[in-house]
């Protein structure tokens, strides 16, 4: 397995500007590193594949939909210009180098109608993902979509309604992302809900219940790794922390306080928790 470090604990777009810390995250250990991808050109993203492989770090990559004119399950337009972005988005990860995308790429992130997901819904999301997943092949990338909590969005809030809605998508490229977070808020039983649904997972965040330091919450963490273990899962292990420094990402994911007294903490004692803890009792 590899041990990643998400980059939103620090930035929403990643460039030469963040050589230093992305050395640091490379001396701590980190084998690679998630890069969110919203503003900037493909350019953008080819000369930061020309940094992280002089680093010697590799990566994925992490995008979302804030924008309720985008909506990949929403009116005809709304899904045409989700689409667009999406295969846009995947231009760039492809000049990244990252053979993965994950997040909640399936609707828009805090945007709601006022009831649960509706069948036509559903059925938009289908054609949706397929035409990203036919993208997504011709660049060698996978897609992984992430369940989010309720708080956060309406279309799949569980591991076991993620994957049944893969399973009717139906395209290899469009997988799933298990997040240690909205796993402990959402499932009944977090543990169960990651092995049942094994088959499916592509990628795994590793977050604290309050989205702090990996390892002083309450998530189960032994049962966790063990299950991971046990899965056979030889995938990206990545660190995702938020903090208050990005006002408009704080205010999307409802930060509010900090939960560490520094991202050094986060990160340098994330990475221990996960070196540490892989090596199993």
């Amino acid at each position: 397995m590899k041990i990643g470090m998400n980059m939103f604990l620090w930035t929403t777009h990643v460039g030469s500007g963040h050589r230093a810390l992305l050395a640091e995250l490379k001396a701590c250990g980190f084998d690679g590193v998630e890069i969110p991808i919203f503003e900037g050109d493909v350019g953008h993203y080819r000369e930061l594949a020309v940094l992280l492989d002089d680093l010697g770090l590799e990566r994925t990559a992490v995008t979302a939909m804030g924008d309720p004119s985008m909506n990949l399950i929403g009116d005809a337009a709304a899904r045409a210009k989700g689409v667009d972005y999406m295969r846009a988005t995947l231009d760039k990860a492809h000049a990244l180098g990252a053979g993965l995308i994950c997040g909640p790429m399936h609707s828009t992130l805090g945007h709601f109608s006022g009831v649960g997901p509706t069948e036509e819904e559903f059925a938009h999301s289908v054609a949706s993902q397929r035409l990203i997943g036919e993208h997504a092949a011709g660049l060698g990338i996978t897609v992984a979509l992430e369940a989010l909590n309720r708080f956060e969005c309406y279309l799949v809030n569980t591991m076991d309604g993620l994957a049944a809605h893969l399973a009717e998508i139906g395209h290899p490229n469009i997988r799933a992302m298990y997040d240690t977070f909205h796993a402990n808020i959402e499932e009944t039983d977090p543990i169960g809900a990651l092995t049942r649904n094994a088959r499916h997972v592509a990628h795994i965040h590793i977050s604290e219940n309050d989205r702090g330091v990996p390892g002083r919450g309450n998530i189960p963490w032994a049962e966790t790794y063990a299950a991971i273990r046990a899965i056979g899962y030889d995938g990206w292990l990545t660190i995702e922390s938020f903090g208050r420094g990005l006002p408009d990402l704080a205010a999307a994911t409802k930060v509010w306080r900090d939960f560490a007294e520094s991202p050094e903490a986060v990160y340098r004692e994330g990475y221990r928790h996960i070196s540490t803890s892989l090596d199993g009792p």
